[in-house]
């Protein structure tokens, strides 16, 4: 083939494909070899000041003995040292003192904790309360006025601390089920009483029956329920259980209850206990973002 190279003189292998497609020997440009010389005394450098070689059980350290975890340990301790003055004080107060800081309230939320029950929030409770209280499925939104168990800053610390529900501190008993003791009709009649009355409507017959049934015990006669047994207020348009269809979910609940542990289709509503998961400090932080979403009463 190189006998035949039909372009002498140009410094070609002699590979010629397609009449005119070869390959050159030329050597490549100037400035492409001084970038690589360049290069490879950076990796001299490189493996001279920081970890390069691995051995079997270790690597080489490096003249300037840097470490990952090192430059870590440096950075947690700017941001320790930032936070400092606000963690001192955040121990010997309430929470309720905290919210009325200014100041550490502002800490918790923003500030230079870079939100530090913003990252408490994300790493215990967005999973089941999503990224900003909007709530998920069967989980209670946080960012409305309306709280089962109280929503003052204090209340909301003794909620995260204990837990509610039946594996709580001090377990509750939820909603029970009425699906033994009340016909289909008469199921059927409350769910769409509850229905109403969460629009504002007031059926006589529908709350004849409500009262009839003990439903006031727990709920109270207006309907709007009590904190301290921790049920539902039935007249806000809040709802935790498929809210697309009201009746059907309202009928549900009764017929089966809420956490009905003999009951395998009761409906769940369980809050962890974080007491010994969390310091007395990071739940007092968690309860003050939680108040901040924009409930508390």
């Amino acid at each position: 083939m190189a006998d035949n190279n039909p372009f002498p003189g140009e410094n070609n292998t002699g590979h010629i494909w397609d009449d005119d497609l070869r390959e050159l020997s030329n050597p490549p440009p100037r400035w492409w070899t001084i970038l690589w010389w360049v290069s490879l005394a950076w990796c001299v450098v490189y493996g001279v000041l920081y970890p390069m070689i691995p051995f079997v059980t270790d690597s080489s350290k490096g003249i300037l003995n840097w470490t990952q975890i090192g430059e870590y340990k440096e950075g947690l301790a700017e941001v320790e040292k930032i936070r400092e003055k606000y963690e001192s004080r955040i121990s010997t107060m309430s929470a309720k003192e905290i919210l009325a800081d200014a100041e550490l309230s502002n800490y918790i939320s923003h500030g230079d904790g870079a939100g530090a029950g913003k990252v408490l929030f994300g790493d215990n409770c967005s999973a089941c309360h999503g990224s900003a209280g909007q709530g998920m499925s069967n989980f209670p939104v946080l960012a409305d006025d309306d709280w089962i168990w109280g929503g003052g800053v204090e209340k909301i610390v003794e909620t995260i601390t204990n837990g509610r529900g039946p594996k709580a501190v001090v377990p509750s008993p939820g909603m029970p089920a009425h699906g033994a003791t009340l016909s289909t009709k008469e199921i059927g009649g409350l769910a769409k009483y509850v229905v109403g009355l969460s629009e504002g409507k007031d059926d006589p017959n529908g709350k004849k029956m409500f009262m009839e049934k003990g439903c006031v015990g727990c709920h109270g006669m207006d309907g709007k329920g009590m904190a301290v047994l921790g049920s539902v207020n039935l007249t806000d348009a809040i709802w935790r259980f498929d809210a697309a269809d009201r009746l059907s979910s309202a009928a549900y609940t009764i017929q089966h209850g809420v956490n009905q542990m003999a009951n395998p289709k009761s409906r769940e509503a369980e809050m962890p206990t974080f007491g010994g998961r969390l310091s007395a400090d990071e739940i007092k932080k968690l309860a003050v973002y939680v108040y901040k979403f924009g409930g508390g009463n």
